[in-house]
């Protein structure tokens, strides 16, 4: 990988419509397929935030496609697993530079409706440690190989925050130019002339949040971004980014085993106008059998995280017994209930599952046909009780920047 020196680097972006009769040996089979099933299928659709943004009520986080709980799949198969979201009314897709990294917003990139003729080059950046990084430039990609979906029907997030240094270590930024310099590379990576909600992935502690919305504001007044929004970020900083210029949505972890932000988080949104992204719904596939029913990959990075090592697992699985007797009455998997309950949370709230299988991602969407009651939520919060669970919910390495250590120096 190179350093690129050169601080002149442009895009050229002119919109390419896909083509009208593509040459079947230039198409992905799987994507193409997946893709030509359009317009999307009915689905519920709810606002983000009070500043316009409309999306499905259940998003896709695209994370784990690339690598993360599993082997990355290859591009054909992430390809068609974005594809049959969109075709099942999906539009809301969710990414981040550091998924990979860099590689989960290029293959979101290779779905999503790309403006670039077929003759600009698609680079591979990255912004490390502060510099830009090139690689993989040297040929132009064949556009013909993309299907695309339809720009204004998808709704693309992304985040910036999170940095791994030269020794793998993963560190926290929010330096304005380093919010700019994200924004630019994700736009290449992605292939978009802007983003949809950009949000600032982790709070750095060291810069007053006032610095880095106001960089972000003006990435808004210039058309580059559309929505702010902000991820794991504490009340104070979620109050006076709020006053910079208007959040539009709060990703947090929320589920029936991680429902911290309930006294404080959710109410402070509520009262902002602000929506929120439940990420790991299914409590990162746990309520899915990760870990009871089936065993964690060798490489999963769920193998380092406190709620799924042997000793805590083993009390854990109290709880999946539990939802399996209450998924029972409902008629639905221990998943589906899960993620119901957390789409019941309001009309504000859109979680965003991810999943590297079609069959799950057909679930999670039936989900949505699950129908709760008050009492029903009631009896699954009493006996899913997050006291009981075993672990911290956040990887030990990194619980340092959950949104309870999130404030930032006054300004």
């Amino acid at each position: 990988m190179d350093t690129g020196e050169d601080s002149t680097l442009q895009f050229h972006f002119t919109h390419r419509p896909p083509p009208h009769s593509p040459s079947p040996a230039t198409l992905r089979p799987r994507g193409r397929e997946a893709m030509e099933q359009a317009p999307p299928a009915p689905m519920p659709r709810v606002k983000l935030g009070t500043q316009g943004l409309e999306v499905s009520k259940l998003g896709f986080g695209c994370m784990g496609l690339t690598g993360a709980y599993n082997s990355p799949l290859d591009d054909d198969a992430g390809i068609a697993i974005i594809a049959h979201a969109f075709r099942r009314g999906v539009t809301f897709f969710d990414t981040s530079d550091v998924y990979g990294p860099l590689t989960n917003e290029i293959l979101l990139g290779k779905v999503a409706p790309f403006p670039c003729s077929s003759s600009c080059l698609v680079l591979d950046l990255g912004i490390w440690d502060g510099e830009l990084t090139i690689a993989s430039s040297s040929s132009p990609l064949d556009f013909q190989a993309l299907k695309q979906l339809p720009r204004e029907q998808v709704q693309v997030a992304t985040k910036f925050g999170i940095r791994r240094d030269a020794d793998g270590t993963r560190t926290v930024c929010g330096r304005p130019e380093y919010v700019r310099a994200c924004c630019e590379a994700s736009l290449g990576r992605l292939g978009v002339d802007y983003i949809d909600l950009y949000y600032q992935h982790r709070i750095d502690n060291t810069i007053p949040i006032e610095d880095t919305i106001g960089e972000l504001k003006k990435l808004v007044e210039e058309g580059k971004v559309k929505y702010i929004g902000l991820s794991e970020a504490s009340p104070d900083t979620i109050r006076r980014a709020h006053a910079v210029h208007p959040i539009t949505a709060v990703q947090m972890e929320w589920s029936l085993w991680a429902r911290d932000i309930e006294p404080e988080i959710v109410p402070l949104c509520r009262e902002l106008g602000i929506g929120i992204v439940p990420y790991s719904p299914i409590a990162r596939g746990f309520f899915g059998g990760r870990g009871v029913t089936e065993q964690l990959s060798a490489e999963s990075s769920l193998q380092e995280h406190p709620r799924f090592s042997a000793e805590n697992l083993e009390k854990n699985k109290q709880l999946y017994l539990k939802m399996e007797e209450l998924a029972k009455k409902h008629q639905c998997s221990p998943a589906q209930l899960a993620l119901a309950w957390v789409l019941h949370q309001g009309d504000d709230v859109v979680p965003i599952p991810g999943t590297t299988k079609i069959k799950n991602l057909d679930a999670n969407i039936d989900s949505l046909k699950v129908k709760l009651t008050d009492d029903d939520l009631k009896e699954m919060s009493s006996q899913i009780r997050e006291e009981d669970v075993a672990g911290g919910r956040q990887y030990t390495s990194f619980a340092h920047y959950t949104w309870k250590f999130a404030d930032t120096p006054k300004k």
